[in-house]
């Protein structure tokens, strides 16, 4: 089995994690008019097939430790905290896309990203405590200063009127759709930090799952989840009009192709965060993973140009939010070595 024996490397594996986490929507982009809630079929199927071709090829080089011969020697219960972990991300990736549609990035971001990160490490550090508290506390806290940031830089992409606020909100036209994206927003995040605890703890178990069995067990909650709770979602939607599996039918080969492109680059990032955190621990992937929406900004800035006609005041917030980050990355790379 690979898994990092340095902390270089381990390094190098978080922060691929999260180049993949910020990119995968980039394929969902290109589908145009393609609702998420069918994109999502094929991701799901897209992040199980990689994981399942990792565990068979880096997870099953050989010795006590490969995938097959590891999943005999664990117990069941920790198969199901991982797929538990995996449920849990499919509902509060599909509540956040959820409020992104009403609130917008701007605050979406910062809610559930921010409480999720938050929430993450610190349950994760307080089954597997690894690191210096301090340094990973202080760089989680530039972490969701950056992911502010960054709400703060969509927000200011909105047209100017409306980002005044309304002379009495409770008569405003969408404030009961806002207050209704908060509260998935907020429940999202919640979710999204829940995870982590459930990954940490099939991972440090007696006969502790490799992180490849891990990953595969996570990514079938996740498939498995949908059959539950996408069917629902596109019968009531929290944002547009119903929508049936003819559409799905109706999409085109490519867009098919490029859900499960974008489940391949979400798997490979989860794969490759989860065997980092087999040397530094899952607080501390989990908390440089998690500032993705930093590279999903990237890509916002240079290949979709959704900054192009910004303002100084959103190019200020995006310098800001990338120093944030940087710090924040140094910081977390920091609490491992000052452990």
């Amino acid at each position: 089995m690979f898994v990092p024996h340095s902390f270089g490397l381990a390094l190098v594996m978080t922060v691929l994690s999260t180049i993949c986490w910020g990119s995968f929507a980039n394929t969902m982009k290109l589908t145009k008019t393609y609702r998420f809630e069918l994109y999502y079929w094929d991701y799901a199927i897209g992040i199980v097939l990689v994981s399942l071709l990792l565990a068979h090829t880096l997870g099953s080089l050989g010795g006590p430790q490969s995938a097959v011969a590891n999943l005999h020697a664990g117990a069941w219960s920790d198969v199901g905290w991982a797929a538990l972990a995996g449920a849990i991300f499919n509902v509060a990736n599909f509540l956040l896309i959820a409020g992104i549609g009403l609130v917008g990035l701007a605050v979406a971001f910062p809610i559930s990203i921010g409480i999720a990160l938050v929430e993450g490490v610190v349950l994760s550090y307080a089954i597997q405590p690894k690191g210096n508290p301090v340094l990973l506390g202080t760089g989680v806290a530039f972490a969701v200063v950056a992911v502010v940031l960054i709400g703060r830089a969509y927000g200011q992409l909105r047209a100017p009127d409306e980002r005044q606020p309304a002379n009495d909100a409770s008569e405003a036209p969408g404030y009961a759709p806002a207050r209704k994206g908060v509260v998935v927003c907020v429940v999202s995040g919640v979710l999204m930090g829940a995870w982590a605890p459930f990954v940490t703890k099939a991972m440090t178990a007696a006969v502790p799952l490799t992180p490849y069995n891990v990953a595969v067990f996570f990514t079938l909650g996740t498939l498995a989840c949908c059959f539950v709770f996408n069917p629902i979602l596109m019968r009531r939607p929290l944002a547009g009009a119903p929508i049936g599996f003819a559409g799905y039918r109706a999409a085109p080969a490519a867009y098919h192709v490029l859900g499960l492109v974008g489940g391949v680059v979400w798997g490979i990032g989860t794969v490759f965060n989860l065997v980092a955190a087999s040397l530094v621990g899952v607080a501390i992937s989990y908390a440089i993973g998690q500032a993705s929406p930093m590279v999903a900004a990237l890509w916002g800035v240079f290949a979709w140009r959704e900054f192009k006609d910004s303002n100084a005041r959103a190019r200020l917030y995006l310098a800001g939010m990338f120093a944030a980050y940087v710090l924040a990355l140094l910081l977390i790379a920091r609490a491992y070595r000052g452990a």
